[in-house]
């Protein structure tokens, strides 16, 4: 005797099933692999919150750079329009 003839070693498929499988109602699930993609899934999520909590963060001290720049400039030529009204005046 021979360890192939005493066990098999694969289970016998079921031919309908494999070759229809419109007819098979039952769904199956294999519960590891869906707990791997579910947690899978959470992590892609929580990283893509973080890279839009960053996202958000950076445009908005983009938004205050600019905004005090501009703030600066406009003080900037005031001053500079001032000065000059007084120079004309003396």
């Amino acid at each position: 005797m021979t360890a192939v003839s005493d066990k098999k070693a694969f289970p016998e498929a079921n031919v309908d099933k494999e070759l229809n499988p419109s007819h098979n109602k039952r769904v199956e699930v294999d519960s590891t692999s869906s707990s791997i993609a579910a947690s899978l899934e959470k992590e892609e999520a929580e990283k893509k919150k973080a890279s839009e909590d960053n996202k958000d963060r950076a445009e908005s001290l983009k938004t205050t750079v600019i905004i005090s720049v501009i703030f600066a400039a406009v003080a900037g030529a005031a001053f500079g329009i001032v000065k000059k009204l007084r120079e004309r005046q003396t």
